[in-house]
């Protein structure tokens, strides 16, 4: 990706490596870049530790119980959303679909379901909750579909932000995707209130496994690149405190939850003007010819 850039931030990799990385910032997308970026074959090992909770079920820690309550509130949630879109078949694909909980609860309530999960842990995990059940799927690569299928819905559930190949892959996600399909896209948003506050410290940055940090001119942009339209923004609440939580740990050494909560809180009440909540969720379409 050539473009002008500038620094932005230098933050730790408090996951794994304990490692720093620059953030550089592309002046013409309005996004951030990790610098450098682990080559394609050394990623996976960024991604081998058991804090990394969104391939595990575990509810170990506090932050772990957290976690999983706001998903089972995010599940349905996502549900909704999908089952208010006109869909042909019902067909969806789920990038980067984790231990499998969201393809189990769109294959109970009728939909046909196909994930993509590179980790080989959460991959057996999400095979095993569909274990038995009829018209699923789960591969390791996006580029092991069958190029000649298309789905109704493409979901990427905080995925984009990890693919090395941003441009390939959006092609790919295109291709996928039937003409009259919605493409969704969640994602951090570093404009947040929360991203400011906690600079640095912002577990959503969470280098170098989030290869891309976005803003939401920089998805209208690099989605327009291909032909395909914003045709909606919503927020995601919780994200704004969970972040937050993980965020006092990475800045104090440990979870002030007090603190947390109030910018998580604050940080939504801002973005109830600004539109900049911490994290955001895109409907995408094919631009109509």
């Amino acid at each position: 990706m050539i473009s002008e850039t500038t620094h932005y931030l230098t933050c730790k990799d408090y996951t794994v490596s304990n490692k720093n990385f620059d953030l550089v910032y592309h002046n013409d997308l309005d996004m951030l870049e990790t610098f450098p970026q682990p080559k394609v074959e050394e990623l996976s090992g960024y991604y081998e530790c058991e804090d990394y909770i969104s391939h595990t079920d575990s509810k170990e820690t506090v932050i772990d119980k957290v976690y999983q309550t706001v998903k089972k509130y995010a599940l349905i949630s996502k549900l909704k959303l999908i089952n208010s879109f006109k869909s042909s078949e019902k067909n969806l694909l789920d990038v980067g679909c984790g231990t499998g909980d969201f393809l189990l609860i769109c294959k109970n309530n009728g939909w046909k379901v196909t994930g993509v999960e590179p980790n080989a842990k959460a991959k057996i995990a999400a095979e095993n909750k569909l274990k038995g059940t009829l018209d699923s799927e789960i591969y390791s690569e996006i580029n092991q579909l069958n190029s000649e299928v298309q789905f109704d819905v493409i979901t990427l559930w905080h995925v984009l932000e990890h693919v090395p190949n941003l441009e390939v892959y959006i092609s790919s996600l295109k291709k996928l995707l039937k003409p009259d399909g919605v493409l969704i896209v969640a994602v951090p948003n570093f404009k947040s209130y929360d991203a400011n506050y906690y600079k640095q410290f912002w577990a959503a940055f969470d280098v170098p496994r989030h290869l891309w940090h976005f803003s939401k001119k920089s998805i209208r942009l690099l989605f327009e690149k291909h032909e395909m339209n914003v045709v909606k923004i919503l927020p995601m609440w919780f994200d704004s405190f969970y972040v937050s939580l993980l965020s006092e740990k990475y800045k104090n050494g440990k979870g002030n939850f007090l603190n947390a909560f109030f910018i998580g809180l604050l940080s939504n009440i801002k973005a109830i003007t600004t539109k900049e909540h911490s994290s955001l969720i895109y409907l995408l379409k094919n631009a109509k010819k």
